[in-house]
């Protein structure tokens, strides 16, 4: 997918979310061996450090790999996002980072009641100024709703490229959705099996069986219909072969079903 600055990123990405720092070298060295050539991590993981091992092991050239990390979003502070920028590049142990992304508007044990305006321009700035250093490439968000990303719009200069935010079967914000595309910030869904919370449930094995498909095949199908960049995570090797299998298409009468699906949320990253 080519995004609002011009740059190319892969719509499918291996997710790192829960994977412990020393298990990640070997799990993104094998996402890249089987065929992944974007890998999502985050300084609030702490496996940014086994992210880097695992890509240098990998052997496969840095330029061909994408990488996003994201501010973590108890840093709203400009010079403390500065430091965590540096701290993120020497832990990857690279020269240059594809996208970083504010993680989250409020912090985390937040009541999410103070939406961090000013705070948030302050990270962001920060951002902005590792772009014109050469140190990012494209900048975005991460779990930002329609009014904190109206604050970036109003208050920076580099549109924000993404926002990565929970999609998948049983949740899509359609509203939050249609705002990004007006603004033309692709979309981004973290966890889009919801850490395989969805995949028992009655109605989507109909659907999978329907489609002759497995319900991950059918959850991540999904998202691409949606128009999202998807970053499915998984440990073993026939998991990830299956999340990079091409997607089916799922016909507008289902996909509307689909889209109506309401399923008890999960703890989002």
């Amino acid at each position: 997918m080519k995004l609002n600055n011009g740059k190319d990123i892969p719509i499918i990405g291996y997710g790192t979310w829960l994977i412990k720092d020393e298990d990640a070298i070997n799990a993104v060295k094998h996402a890249l061996e089987v065929g992944y050539r974007h890998i999502d991590t985050a300084q609030v993981y702490e496996n940014e450090v086994g992210v880097g091992k695992g890509i240098k092991a990998s052997l496969i050239n840095r330029e061909d790999i994408f990488i996003t990390s994201k501010i973590d979003a108890d840093i709203k502070d400009y010079e403390m996002a500065k430091k965590s920028i540096e701290e993120s590049l020497k832990k990857l142990d690279v020269s240059y980072i594809d996208l970083m992304l504010i993680h989250a508007p409020t912090k985390w044990d937040d009541d999410e009641s103070y939406r961090y305006e000013k705070e948030n321009v302050a990270v962001y700035k920060a951002l902005e100024e590792a772009v014109e250093e050469g140190k990012i490439i494209s900048i975005g968000l991460s779990n930002f709703l329609e009014d904190d990303i109206e604050n970036i719009l109003n208050n920076c200069s580099i549109k924000p490229v993404i926002n990565q935010i929970q999609i998948h079967i049983g949740h899509t914000p359609l509203r939050l959705m249609e705002y990004c595309k007006s603004h033309d910030i692709a979309l981004e869904s973290f966890s889009p099996l919801a850490h395989g919370t969805i995949l028992d449930n009655p109605y989507i094995l109909s659907l999978a069986k329907k489609y002759n498909v497995t319900p991950a095949r059918l959850a991540l199908s999904y998202t691409y219909e949606l128009g999202c960049i998807t970053l499915p995570k998984a440990l073993g090797f026939s998991h990830m072969e299956e999340n990079l299998l091409p997607p089916i298409h799922i016909d507008d009468k289902d996909m509307k079903s689909l889209k109506t699906l309401v399923l008890p949320d999960w703890d989002v990253d």
